[in-house]
């Protein structure tokens, strides 16, 4: 059995002010830095860690990397998050003002990554991870709330936000893959002290 914990970065410096990402690449900010630590404290025991690509995915696993004494990483860039195309950059705020009526007429942009073409690649993704791990073990990938919504809509979740640093459980029982809990590594309601970051 394969246990797999998807799990969202840490607040990125554009998560901080209300701006949608896609595959941009903000870094961590303070706050989602001590997330990450605060994750680490009480993230368990894992046998190995994977992560996308963007830094703001990257560095999160690499702290927790640290802090837990797993490594290295292993950086998978089919676990980034789903391309945004022209929303990337703008705040809600923004893309109402330049796209009327788009979001919730869920009408997506020029260079929006289409829900099979993110499933393709986080699926392909997964299945390396399977591959890497021999089947078994229990794994951390830090990856961005679009996968773990593709993976969730997929198993027929219906769509509710994830916030940094929450997680989803997936197990694989050597035959196909289950959904399993939504977690959270450090709850946002949780006041993080950024002066405790080992």
């Amino acid at each position: 059995m394969l246990d797999l914990l998807l799990a969202r970065h840490g607040q990125s410096e554009w998560n901080a002010a209300g701006r949608w990402q896609g595959q941009a690449d903000p870094p961590l900010s303070e706050r989602g830095r001590a997330q990450a630590h605060a994750a680490a404290r009480q993230a368990g025991t894992f046998d190995a860690i994977f992560a996308s690509d963007l830094s703001r995915a990257l560095d999160t696993s690499m702290i927790i990397s640290s802090a837990i004494g797993v490594g290295p990483v292993i950086v998978d860039p089919r676990l980034k998050e789903r391309d945004a195309g022209d929303f990337s950059g703008l705040t809600r705020d923004e893309i109402e003002a330049r796209f009327p009526g788009a979001l919730a007429a869920r009408r997506w942009p020029t260079g929006w990554e289409p829900d099979e073409i993110l499933l393709a690649r986080v699926w392909a993704a997964l299945d390396g991870i399977l591959e890497h791990t021999g089947g078994s073990g229990t794994v951390l990938a830090v990856t961005h709330g679009g996968v773990i919504y593709s993976i969730e809509g997929h198993h027929g979740e219906t769509h509710a936000r994830i916030g940094n640093l929450g997680g989803r459980w997936l197990h694989h029982d050597g035959t196909a893959w289950h959904l399993g809990e939504r977690i959270e590594l450090a709850p946002e309601n949780v006041s993080i002290d950024l002066d405790d970051m080992v």
